[in-house]
């Protein structure tokens, strides 16, 4: 007697390699239903899609490792700024040490990338195993005052006197982006959040965290719509700054253009 259609997607679903996938069709080649070869190929695709990702997850570990290689390094902290466009709220750099003898973060990657639901789930597991993290603020007012480059590295020499403050001594700095001179361990990797597990485990810590913050700022400042905006400034956020004004959270310097 045949199988149902439901349990052979069941098993389908439950297959996690070629292997297993390859004893599957032979032990059900001669079954004729149009329904059984649909759900072979869906488990086909899943896995190949499985593997592309354990590839580029594996990219991000290699290139980092490939980083520490060249400079006789042993110690890495990535580094990666959220917020530097907004006209609100806070400018955050992340930092983080990974643990090279932890698996690999399942779904690490540029924090842009993922939706917050992942955003979430992926910075915990970064906290749950990483050596160290740490993220530093620069206020709208800071930014007014000193500028937003000043902010920046000011922002980005605090995340990593935290780490070591935690007891951690890198023996490199991956910073996303262009250079900023904080000393010789400095590393700039182009589009690091996409391309270096350290550098997009700040980025995914520091997008989460700012997000909170601006939560935050969301119920303590209502009507401009941070929980949503996160303090960027679309259409209805501007409209509402002309209706409201600036609240203590905005960066003036950035609204001069609109007001």
């Amino acid at each position: 007697m045949r199988p149902p259609l439901s349990k052979i997607a069941q098993w389908a679903q439950a297959v996690s390699s070629k292997e297993e996938l390859a004893h599957l069709r032979h032990a059900l080649a001669q079954d004729d239903r149009k329904g059984v070869p649909r759900e072979l190929d869906k488990a086909q695709r899943r896995l190949e899609r499985q593997a592309q990702e354990d590839e580029r997850l594996a990219g991000l570990y290699r290139f980092e490792a490939d980083i520490l290689a060249s400079r006789a390094a042993r110690v890495a902290v990535g580094l990666d700024e959220v917020g530097r466009g907004p006209i609100a709220g806070p400018l955050a750099v992340g930092a983080v040490v990974l643990d090279p003898s932890a698996d690999p973060i399942e779904r690490l990657d540029d924090s842009k990338k993922l939706s917050p639901q992942v955003r979430e789930a992926v910075a915990g597991q970064i906290k749950a195993s990483c050596v160290a993290w740490s993220v530093v603020y620069a206020s709208p007012r800071q930014i007014d005052e000193r500028g937003i480059m000043a902010c920046l590295i000011e922002a980005f020499s605090g995340a990593i006197e935290d780490i070591e403050r935690q007891g951690v001594s890198p023996d490199a700095f991956l910073l996303d982006g262009n250079p900023l001179h904080l000393d010789q361990r400095e590393v700039n990797v182009v589009k690091g959040d996409a391309r270096c597990a350290s550098i997009a485990a700040a980025s995914v810590v520091a997008k989460v965290e700012r997000d909170r913050l601006m939560d935050e700022l969301d119920e303590a400042h209502p009507g401009y719509g941070f929980s949503s905006n996160k303090g960027y400034g679309s259409e209805s956020h501007i409209a509402a700054i002309r209706e409201l004004g600036l609240s203590t959270v905005h960066r003036a310097s950035f609204c001069t253009n609109f007001l």
